[in-house]
């Protein structure tokens, strides 16, 4: 029997392939947990997860503007120390001196507001409703073209041939990347070769900083045109380096967790007859198919803050400067939340109430769209299809399968998911 109070969390093989007995271990020891290598505090618990997400205990809602939290966002995770240890009883002034020392401490997911809320709202000017369902349409289509390049032969690896393009074109099109450009976006952030000298990031912000000079030089009645001229809440124009960060965190968050969302969903609907029937049978039930999905299934396996000042969090102390770790994955499955946890339930009523998306103000941006691209393919391939199955020839036989999973503690996804097709009369 694995000896869990040993197992290193963040570098354990078996436990990135399958995390759950381990998220179980922890839960047991209480919804937060002092893991010991480490010294973060583990947070398994669904209500105490939703608690940290808003940071309610201490702060008003009307004091998102200050940006007086006590947790701030750190999503480098437990490795990266500051120069100089943090002490005392308030660390914030502390944070704000030293947090360029954190990896991504630049990048919208790390910003805390009053900086948070300010460039959030550039990202809205993405996110609106007219230009969601504008993108929808893009999708039906798009779906079609790449199910149409493999239906024939009645059998896919659904991540490299639908959703790695599927997501990155669906999002190239949402942020009005001009047509002609999406296959230099595809040929950049779908390899790694030694043609492809950007790092992704670095690519992104150098074409979408091309973008927006364009259109405020020359603006048109265009996506990029509306990110270009758009301003903070006080009236001030961000510099064209601010309005191409948040481009580029929108299209690369848009993209690597969506990916996993439907290679679960689609691995879950070729194992399940049962469910795939249900789903054929009534669409209606599409949309709690991806949120118990989602449930159970998480894409985003960490998230992490460090406290600003001492706070108590289920019933554990947590002192100034210490690192906290949500678990998304291991908080979706508390059973003081949801029954039964460990089964996918078609018809679970509070499936939504997952914290997959994250919580609070620092909720996913995107969650409409990852929910409309799940939609999108899962009706797209019933359409296409009269039989979906798991591939035995690569992932071995109905009671001893073989998955091999993403090697990190940030993310939970597959590597590859072989189909068998059953093209639709």
């Amino acid at each position: 029997m694995t000896d869990y109070s040993q197992v290193n969390f963040f570098t354990d093989r078996e436990v990135q392939d399958d995390p759950y007995p381990y998220f179980d271990w922890v839960r047991e020891q209480g919804p937060v947990w002092q893991e010991p290598k480490y010294g973060v505090f583990m947070v398994t618990g669904h209500a105490e997860a939703r608690d940290l997400y808003r940071d309610p205990a201490t702060f008003p809602e009307h004091e998102e503007a200050s940006g007086t939290y006590s947790s701030c966002n750190a999503v480098s995770g437990p490795f990266v120390k500051f120069s100089d240890p943090a002490t005392g009883d308030d660390v914030t002034e502390f944070i704000k001196r030293y947090r360029h020392e954190l990896p991504f401490s630049d990048q919208l997911p790390s910003f805390d507001p009053p900086n948070h809320t300010a460039h959030r709202h550039l990202l809205m000017r993405l996110i609106t409703p007219r230009r969601l369902k504008e993108n929808e349409d893009f999708m039906w289509s798009y779906a079609d073209r790449l199910v149409d390049a493999f239906i024939a032969d009645g059998s896919c690896e659904l991540i490299s041939q639908y959703a790695e393009p599927f997501t990155l074109t669906v999002i190239a099109d949402l942020e009005g990347v001009p047509e002609a450009d999406h296959s230099r976006f595809r040929d950049q952030l779908s390899t790694v070769s030694e043609a492809n000298t950007h790092k992704p990031l670095e690519f992104l912000y150098d074409r979408f900083s091309e973008y927006i000079e364009e259109r405020r030089a020359h603006p048109t009645d265009d996506v990029l045109s509306g990110l270009a001229t758009a301003t903070f809440p006080d009236g001030t124009t961000p510099e064209v380096k601010d309005a191409a960060l948040i481009a580029a965190n929108l299209f690369v968050g848009g993209q690597e967790t969506t990916v996993r969302l439907l290679s679960f969903a689609l691995r879950m609907l070729a194992e399940r007859q049962d469910l795939q029937k249900q789903l054929r049978d009534d669409r209606e039930k599409i949309p709690n198919f991806i949120e118990e999905t989602l449930r159970l299934e998480s894409p985003l396996r960490t998230q992490f803050r460090m406290a600003r000042v001492p706070a108590t969090l289920g019933g554990v102390h947590i002192p100034a400067g210490a690192t906290m770790m949500l678990a998304p994955g291991a908080c979706n499955r508390d059973p003081r939340t949801f029954e039964n946890p460990g089964e996918f339930d078609l018809d679970r009523s509070n499936a939504r109430q997952h914290v997959a998306f994250g919580h609070g103000i620092h909720t996913c941006a995107g969650a409409p769209l990852a929910r409309a691209e799940g939609r999108v393919t899962l009706n797209r391939l019933l359409d296409r299809t009269s039989d979906i199955s798991i591939s035995e020839a690569h992932h071995g036989p109905a009671d001893a399968r073989r998955y091999e999973y993403l090697p990190t503690f940030f993310l939970r996804g597959l590597q590859k998911l072989y189909l068998e097709l059953s093209p639709a009369a």
